[in-house]
């Protein structure tokens, strides 16, 4: 297999750990292993006990089973545990794909949704966010991009770069729609459980059929990065099987110190929800005021959940501006370019303790252009 450069990765492999400020993260605030462990009385004893053997291929029962929590018709057979969701995005598409096969996929999206497919050889259409009507996606569009080579349908919500959150009847008809037309439907939910109003929150993917696929993660809402810990979830449990034998290609098992302290984490999953929801809040309403002071040199439109927006610089080229911005400020956004995305766009990252600092650094730059 040959794949293409993954255009945002090797852009944080240059700038991520070399900038003061990082304002384009896609995460949200993390934890030290000291942290985790005080959640639980008898945690840390039993962490310093966990045996570094081999892990389960499908993932250790314990953590399936806390998996499975997070929704509402899944056992612990039908979770299949990954290092990251990127892995499984790559076992699934390797799984259930063949060379001529057509998927439509929401757009912008990160690259691997669409790339993976391409290298197997499929048609990809991409199914675009309008940013005339808040980044809503069109249904008739999606309707009639299906064809009788259609195999699967991708949608990312909470949506990534955008913050964009479709009504929960919305979603059904995504859904029906892809029953109803024999066609897998991968939901990308790592941004799940952070809706900034809970009553927005839509019903997991996998809870609709077994048509349909979710795709999980500890780095994103919970802010475990570290942990490379991510899963599918799905009552298809011929999918399953086919991801499964495709990691054993790949990592075959997961970390064990990483699933141990996944599953305590997600047994303590609120608090730590919680926490970050209290700090992408108070980044949101720093966010407001900033964009309004800078009403002339940026327009947004306001995410409904996650830790990330997709701003827009009105004048100049977005490349040129964040390259400016690192080598003058030391501060990092994320140009839309790396989005496939040729309108100036741009993506800030706000989940963070560290973010007031870095948009003060950005104030600056802006105050000061020469």
């Amino acid at each position: 297999m040959r794949i293409p450069r993954f255009k945002l990765e090797r852009f944080f492999a240059d700038y991520e750990f070399n900038v003061e400020h990082l304002l384009c993260g896609s995460d949200c605030e993390s934890v030290s292993i000291a942290e985790l462990l005080s959640l639980e009385p008898g945690a840390e004893a039993q962490f310093h006990r966990h045996w570094l053997g081999y892990t389960e291929s499908d993932g250790s029962p314990l953590l399936r089973e806390a998996v499975c929590r997070l929704y509402e018709t899944m056992a612990p057979s039908d979770i299949l545990v990954h290092a990251g969701a990127e892995e499984a995005i790559f076992t699934l598409m390797n799984a259930v794909l063949e060379s001529g096969d057509h998927i439509i996929v929401h757009s912008p999206c990160y690259q691997s949704l669409a790339e993976i497919a391409r290298t197997i050889g499929c048609e990809v259409t991409l199914w675009g966010a309008q940013e005339a009507a808040n980044w809503a996606l069109d249904l008739d569009e999606l309707r009639d991009a299906i064809c009788s080579r259609t195999k699967l349908i991708v949608v990312n919500l909470p949506h990534n770069p955008t913050g964009y959150l479709m009504t929960q009847n919305e979603f059904l008809q995504v859904s029906d729609i892809a029953r109803d037309n024999d066609i897998l439907l991968l939901c990308d939910e790592v941004y799940r459980e952070s809706e900034y109003e809970p009553s927005d929150r839509l019903p997991a993917a996998c809870d609709l059929g077994p048509h349909a696929i979710s795709l999980g993660v500890m780095s994103k809402t919970y802010g475990l990065p570290g942990l490379r810990i991510g899963w599918l979830a799905t009552r298809n449990a011929e999918v399953l099987r086919q991801a499964a034998e495709m990691k054993d290609y790949t990592t075959i098992c997961c970390s064990a110190p990483s699933e141990w302290l996944a599953t305590l984490a997600l047994r303590h999953r609120q608090s730590l929800i919680d926490r970050n929801l209290e700090i992408i809040r108070l980044n949101l309403r720093l966010l407001d005021a900033f964009f309004e002071d800078h009403a002339g040199a940026f327009s947004w439109i306001r995410p409904k959940a996650g830790a990330i927006a997709f701003p827009k610089l009105l004048d100049g080229d977005i490349d040129d501006f964040t390259r400016n911005l690192v080598a003058r400020a030391s501060v990092l956004l994320l140009p839309g370019s790396l989005f496939e995305d040729p309108n100036n766009h741009f993506r800030i990252g706000f989940g963070r303790r560290s973010f007031p600092e870095a948009l003060s650094k950005l104030n600056l730059f802006l105050m000061n252009p020469v």
